[in-house]
């Protein structure tokens, strides 16, 4: 059992919880993901670390109540326990693993849209802690659906709200801010790293292809099970076949291809829309989970 011991409503239907897990927060990366059931019974729910405190032993998690099990876990209040949370998972961000001193050298800009602000700042954060300012892109809706602005001030070289409406910082969406700076403010990036909802990546990546700036993106919002036997999350990236829980969640933006996966996790989840991927991808459909028949 797993201790709420922090709990917040960041904006309407979003929210942030300190989950106390001392061995994931030992081990947590920027980048990397968790698993969380509220109860014996209950759905897997793959969730961005958000933050993490070794000392304290915690780990931050951000979501959106939008199925049954995120609903479910709005309802936990502090001093709650959830059943299980398992982590971390997946692949940490591939910059960790560069030369300080080489990542010093390079200007990189994070870009965030919606609730991939959470995902973003952990990443932010570690860049700040080694001495690595970064530009930074948040990007909403509304002025009311903006999430962690402050604590992204604390990190952050440069940090750009954007908001579609216009109610708060720059007029329009995340695209529109980074060709602003690159364009009219003539700023220049050698690596933008990219979250948010999957059409909002794609469209970024575009135009990070067409400004010539290598990106990174995070599959995470395509994840279900975690495991990589569910098959939900699987992707072509460069021509090969990826699942986003096991070989990422990071991978290369240009590389991606999203039309496909938006495709196929509108289609996976039916019956009718799995069995018809099972026809489509052959052999390489056969991972076993998804409550397709394996032959």
């Amino acid at each position: 059992m797993y201790k709420v011991v922090k709990k917040r409503e960041l904006t309407d239907n979003i929210y942030l919880m300190d989950i106390e897990a001392p061995r994931v927060a030992k081990s947590a990366k920027p980048g990397q993901f968790i698993i969380i059931k509220n109860d014996d019974k209950g759905e897997r729910i793959p969730l961005t670390i958000a933050d993490y405190n070794r000392l304290e032993g915690t780990v931050t998690i951000v979501f959106q109540a939008v199925g049954r099990g995120t609903k479910e876990l709005a309802n936990f209040e502090e001093g709650d326990y959830v059943a299980d949370f398992v982590g971390p998972l997946g692949q940490p961000s591939e910059f960790i693993h560069e030369n300080l001193e080489d990542l010093k050298n390079k200007n990189i800009i994070f870009i965030a849209g919606g609730v991939g602000a959470a995902p973003v700042y952990p990443q932010v954060k570690w860049m700040h802690e080694n001495g690595i300012d970064c530009d930074v892109i948040v990007g909403s809706r509304t002025k009311d659906l903006l999430i962690l602005e402050d604590e992204m001030k604390n990190v952050a070289g440069n940090l750009y709200i954007s908001t579609d409406d216009g109610t708060y910082g720059f007029n329009g969406r995340v695209t529109d801010c980074l060709k602003y700076l690159v364009e009219e403010k003539g700023n220049k990036y050698d690596h933008a790293i990219v979250i948010g909802p999957m059409i909002m990546m794609k469209f970024m990546s575009l135009l990070t292809k067409e400004l010539n700036i290598p990106t990174t993106v995070s599959l995470n919002p395509i994840m279900v099970d975690g495991t990589g036997m569910c098959g939900a999350c699987r992707v072509t990236v460069g021509g090969k076949v990826k699942f986003a829980c096991v070989d990422g969640p990071e991978f290369d933006g240009h590389l991606v291809d999203f039309d496909e996966s938006m495709r196929r996790q509108t289609m996976y989840k039916s019956e009718e829309g799995r069995s018809q991927l099972k026809i489509e991808e052959g052999d390489t459909h056969n991972h076993g989970g998804c409550g397709c028949k394996v032959e």
